[in-house]
């Protein structure tokens, strides 16, 4: 059974920084790609970050770029979100992914395994 178990989530004023950790078990090989979405209270999901394992490509959404920053340890098959510069629009439950043979990483359709989630808090 493939279980992503996320950590690194708290509460933080703003301007300050949160690394998120996903770990995946259960899951053969590694993952083809991986990303992480949030959802802020009465907001739709928004896909914010993805990471491609074989060439290590990373896109982010605009909201992010340049603060935000995926990697991952395919040895221990543990992604990570380093969070900086956070913002109190940045409030929201984040969940790691992982993508499956078609994934938009945009609206989350086609991921093929959720986290269960990990909520930031940002105060100003």
């Amino acid at each position: 059974q493939v279980q992503l178990v996320e950590s690194g989530g708290g509460s933080v004023q703003a301007g300050g920084s949160l690394r998120l950790s996903c770990t995946v078990s259960g899951y053969t090989g590694t993952p083809h790609s991986m990303g992480y979405f949030r959802q802020a209270p009465g907001k739709e999901r928004e896909g914010i970050a993805n990471i491609y394992s074989d060439t290590g490509d990373a896109h982010y959404a605009a909201s992010v770029r340049g603060r935000f920053t995926i990697s991952q340890d395919s040895a221990a098959n543990t992604l990570y979100l380093q969070m900086n510069s956070l913002k109190p629009e940045d409030t929201a439950m984040y969940y790691c992914a992982v993508g499956g043979d078609s994934t938009d990483y945009i609206t989350g359709s086609g991921v093929a395994y959720w986290g269960k989630g990990t909520l930031v808090t940002i105060s100003s």
